[in-house]
């Protein structure tokens, strides 16, 4: 039978890879975004967000702070490609959030689950690209694998296929099936649409080799109104752990949560909680975090969450945390990476 070996897991946002001098560009956003999920569990205005943040913040906003920080990221992230490089993994079950890539109003599932051959990431054109702002054009090469503009005659790069195990993909949408969740399967990928970034990045910075298929586990974090409970985030990994168990397979398996913790405002306070939960194996508190906390950025954390109850039974160790302030509002990204074994 198959048997998980290994698991990690890493936020994903542009702030890791867009290097400290596009800090300042993505404090601007924050800036300008109305919609700001506070650590009270309610959305702020910039302004009104800045009169309750926390004192003492100015030492967390200096170059030398910003760069050091980045420095630790870095090195959270190379030591997680060592992990997966080692663990040898003939497969990676990647858990990640899609946002409005492959999925769009004509259906956000709560949960999917792909079983093709293949899933072409598709980088944006250059009108598309023109909309970008400039801290997330620099990222690019994190989720596409290449600069914007780095194709033939400065054109977008070439759409890449990123290789899927269909096999495992039809099992566990079977075995899920029968654990009573109503899994959307997908064997095609819908046209004009992109494989997501929570689904790339792990290619392109955690170190999976192009070799290595994915098979992609759709979580909606994001869009409501069937955004799912943690509780039924977490019964979903451990339904992935008994289906891997009944695979007719060898395989070696990992398993990638990509995306979290806390942004667009960082939440030292439930980032540090569910890193500890996750040390202690403690799903309880993982299953009761209320979902008003869990939205915005903050969401991705059931990622995670999905991820620790497939990984039951590993030991969960945290590299770093990195709470990665960008103003004095207390906005930016808590930035963490984790693995089990």
């Amino acid at each position: 039978m198959a048997d998980i070996v290994v698991g990690i897991a890493s936020s994903h946002t542009p702030q890791l890879s867009s290097g400290v001098d596009m800090w300042p560009d993505h404090a601007e956003r924050d800036r300008r975004n109305p919609r700001l999920l506070g650590r009270d569990a309610q959305y702020h205005a910039y302004g009104d967000l800045l009169e309750l943040a926390p004192p003492g913040l100015d030492p967390e906003l200096t170059p030398q702070t910003w760069e050091a920080k980045y420095a630790r990221c870095q090195d959270a992230i190379g030591s997680l490609a060592t992990v997966l490089r080692a663990a040898r993994a003939d497969v990676a079950i990647v858990v990640g959030d899609d946002q409005r890539e492959m999925f769009l109003d004509d259906g956000i599932p709560a949960f999917a689950c792909f079983a093709g051959d293949w899933l072409t990431d598709i980088s944006p054109d250059d009108e598309a690209l023109e909309r970008v702002p400039a801290g997330i054009r620099a990222a690019f090469w994190a989720v596409h694998g290449s600069a914007p503009g780095s194709g033939a005659d400065g054109e977008a790069p070439e759409p890449t296929r990123h290789p899927v195990l269909a096999e495992l993909g039809l099992h566990l949408a079977e075995g899920l099936t029968a654990d009573g969740f109503d899994l959307t399967l997908l064997t095609r990928q819908p046209e004009g649409r992109t494989l997501g970034h929570a689904f790339t990045f792990p290619r392109y910075r955690l170190g999976l080799t192009d070799e290595t298929p994915i098979v992609p586990i759709f979580v909606n974090t994001y869009y409501q109104p069937n955004v799912p409970s943690a509780a039924r985030c977490y019964d979903l990994g451990r339904a992935v752990r008994r289906a891997v168990a009944t695979w007719n397979s060898r395989a070696r398996v990992a398993v990638i949560a990509s995306g979290g913790l806390s942004h667009f405002v960082v939440d030292e306070e439930l980032d540090r909680s569910v890193l500890a939960a996750l040390v202690d194996g403690d799903a309880r508190v993982l299953k009761n975090i209320h979902r008003d906390r869990l939205r915005s950025g903050n969401s991705e954390i059931l990622n995670w969450i999905t991820a620790a109850g497939a990984l039951e039974g590993l030991t969960a160790t945290v590299l770093d945390y990195v709470p990665g302030y960008r103003t004095p509002a207390g906005t930016g990204a808590g930035m963490a990476f984790a693995r089990w074994q």
